[in-house]
């Protein structure tokens, strides 16, 4: 992923009592406005008093959007018959993935935790010292190297995807069954009850909060946006997406009707979702931008979806989820796939964007991943005209969601804006340079490129 996923515990009418109770708010610019002008022009504490006001000005500002969002969630869960066309309409492209929203949603595990954990669920003994905490989205990753041997990675799921069991076992059959079809995938390791994962109450300074727990295997290499994106390495990437695609295809399970996920914002079938939270593009000339692209993937693109074909999609096969080791040619082969949690029901042309675009934020030229991804990808599956129509936008559509979810984030967790807006950092200039192109020129250097890479071969 890259990518975040706050809304109160409370049920259906709490959230009307409690705005109806709530008194009167002083007007907090009139405070503002009353204290400067109290200073005079020759008070030192005067810039102090400017940058809290700066500062209490974005505490309102990230409180305005909690807002904005409370009265969204309201008003999709208000009675039908009581919705307007225009809040229904609204209502639909309100729910944002809901970790993004509740506070205090992600583990906080420490290390003497972590330890204690791994020593009860699966008997092995691990020290400060043998823990290494790893960058994660929502939930908290570790790898352990316990005494007894080995190495593997603790993985501690968000409270609000631990509420959701079924969703991770299928994740967690996904991975195995990947696995057994020569694929390198991490497989989960069963705990002293024999379960491949267990809900764990653990207090993180929030008070007692549940979460999901699993142990995987751990898989070498680096992430492939550490090493050059060599047009052989971008091919077999292309290539290994569209082959998990086709392997995950064919698996089946009891709960698969999970994966609909149809108001999941990550999906790319969801697009228009955005458009709830493009005020955080407000003064950004990126929004007009953002704006469009979702205007041509409705108009263009959405009439065409019932021709692409189905498929179940990885989601997030990005730069920071593919693992590499060196190959015996002196270059780099795939050795790991990462994060299963953005799983959804999708299409095939879908995992193709997805892929494309994350591979783009790392190449020094990125039109020129185009070529050789896509070469890759129809080595396994070849495009069908309508899918190769819609490329281009839905490459467009990857960055717009990229950006916008990352903005919004931030917004709500300004603690993590450095992970958070690792693809934002260098996605801005990509999406606004695809866009001045245009579709025309960039299809051409995709399909020229992906021609000439296929006679290649």
């Amino acid at each position: 992923m890259i990518a975040v996923k706050k809304a109160e515990d409370a049920t259906p009418g709490d959230d009307d009592a409690a705005l109806a109770d709530a008194p009167a708010e002083k007007d907090e610019s009139v405070e503002v406005s009353e204290n400067l002008e109290s200073m005079s022009s020759g008070d030192l504490r005067l810039p102090l008093r400017i940058r809290e006001v700066e500062s209490r000005n974005k505490e309102l500002e990230v409180q305005a959007m909690h807002l904005r969002v409370k009265a969204l969630e309201l008003e999709r869960r208000a009675p039908a018959a009581l919705q307007t066309p225009a809040s229904t309409a609204s209502s639909a492209s309100s729910t944002f993935d809901i970790t993004m929203l509740v506070e205090h949603a992600k583990p906080k595990f420490d290390t003497s935790q972590v330890s204690e954990l791994v020593k009860r669920l699966f008997s092995l003994t691990v020290t400060p010292k043998d823990i290494r905490p790893l960058p994660s989205y929502d939930d908290q990753n570790f790898y352990v190297a316990p005494a007894e041997g080995g190495e593997f990675i603790l993985k501690i799921l968000n409270t609000e995807d631990s509420k959701n069991p079924s969703m991770i076992e299928v994740q967690t059959y996904a991975m195995t069954f990947l696995h057994q079809n020569g694929l390198p995938a991490q497989t989960a390791i069963p705990n002293n009850s024999g379960q491949l994962m267990s809900l764990e109450e653990m207090d993180c300074g929030y008070g007692s909060q549940k979460y999901l727990v699993r142990l995987l295997t751990y898989l070498p290499g680096v992430t492939i946006s550490k090493v050059p994106l060599t047009p052989e390495l971008l091919y077999e990437t292309g290539k290994m997406a569209a082959r998990m695609d086709e392997v995950l295809q064919k698996m089946e399970h009891r709960h698969l009707g999970v994966l609909l996920r149809e108001e999941f914002m990550w999906s790319l079938s969801n697009l228009v979702l955005l458009e709830a939270y493009l005020n955080v593009l407000d003064g950004d000339p990126l929004q007009e931008v953002v704006k469009s692209v979702i205007h041509h993937y409705k108009t263009f693109v959405q009439p065409k979806r019932s021709s692409f074909r189905k498929c179940i999609n990885h989601g997030d096969f990005n730069d920071l989820n593919v693992l590499v080791q060196p190959d015996d040619n002196g270059g780099y082969k795939i050795s790991g796939i990462l994060d299963f949690a953005d799983m959804n029901s999708g299409y095939y042309i879908h995992e193709l964007a997805i892929a494309l675009m994350y591979m783009m934020l790392e190449h020094p030229n990125p039109i020129e991943v185009g070529g050789p991804v896509l070469a890759g990808f129809e080595s396994i599956l070849p495009l069908s005209e309508v899918e190769r129509e819609c490329l281009y936008l839905l490459v467009l559509s990857r960055f717009c969601q990229s950006l916008v979810i990352a903005r919004y984030s931030v917004a709500l967790h300004p603690e993590n804006a450095e992970y958070l807006m690792i693809s934002s950092k260098k996605g801005v200039k990509i999406l606004q340079d695809l866009w001045k192109l245009g579709k025309e020129q960039v299809e051409k250097v995709w399909f020229t490129s992906a021609a000439q890479f296929d006679d290649r071969k």
